[in-house]
């Protein structure tokens, strides 16, 4: 893992970047120990806050964690692959199953936080739903854990009018979701937009998820239209960038 006299990247990022090409190139494997800062600061002759810094980049990328007394190593989680057409489809939530289920394949997902209230709504909630005066909303606030470790959480918002008294203001919706449960109703989704963004998170949003403060999350804001145009659910999700593959799939 020498570095060249005339590279000028920081020494910490020089050492970021051969550490990451051993782990990709396969030297070292998912579970791995990593040389750790005592290991680095022998082999490259850099302070130990260098070599802590190094060790760190990876860990923001999402390539490594900390294992507390034991030291640093490759990630072994494998990232979702989130098919975001096929997991939308009517086939998908119509016939009763989850559209969680067009992404996990065999893994074992959990949802270890549901909380379901009658709130007010946010001023951009209510404008894109085109509410009522005084109109409430159903919220729906979840988080997603896929292999143990805590992937995304979500909130989605609802027209009280819409969904009063059906399963949708439950913790549990039954087969096929919330969107199985609008059309029932009468509201069935049929088209999706999605907006996409990313930023780093917040503290509160680190803790939720379990990572680093220096892990970027993905944004994604989704808006499900029902006949004529009717928006009939928004749904904020806030996704670990490093626990996420998207995939769109589509003719051209």
């Amino acid at each position: 893992m020498a570095s060249t006299g005339d590279d000028r990247r920081p020494k910490y990022q020089r050492i970021a970047d051969s550490l990451r090409e051993a782990i990709q190139s396969g030297e070292y494997g998912p579970g791995d120990r990593l040389p750790g800062e005592n290991d680095l600061i022998a082999e490259h002759g850099v302070a130990r806050m260098t070599a802590r810094q190094a060790l760190g980049v990876l860990k923001d990328e999402g390539l490594a964690e900390s294992r507390k007394g034991a030291g640093v190593f490759v990630r072994s989680f494998r990232p979702l692959r989130r098919r975001g057409i096929q997991r939308l489809s009517q086939e998908q939530w119509g016939s009763g199953r989850s559209i969680w289920s067009a992404d996990i394949e065999t893994r074992t997902l959990t949802v270890d936080q549901v909380a379901v209230s009658e709130e007010a709504a946010p001023e951009h909630v209510d404008r894109v739903l085109d509410l009522g005066q005084g109109e409430t909303v159903c919220v729906r606030r979840r988080r997603f854990v896929l292999d143990e470790k805590p992937v995304m959480f979500a909130t989605s918002y609802l027209p009280t009018s819409v969904v009063a008294g059906s399963a949708i203001t439950q913790k549990d919706t039954g087969p096929g979701g919330t969107y199985a449960r609008l059309a029932e109703l009468g509201y069935k989704p049929v088209h999706f937009r999605e907006e996409i963004r990313s930023r780093m998170p917040t503290r509160d949003e680190a803790q939720q998820l379990g990572i680093s403060a220096g892990t970027p999350v993905i944004l994604i804001c989704r808006t499900a239209f029902a006949d004529e145009g009717r928006p009939v659910e928004i749904n904020e999700m806030t996704l670990d960038a490093a626990s996420y593959v998207l995939e769109y799939d589509f003719d051209a």
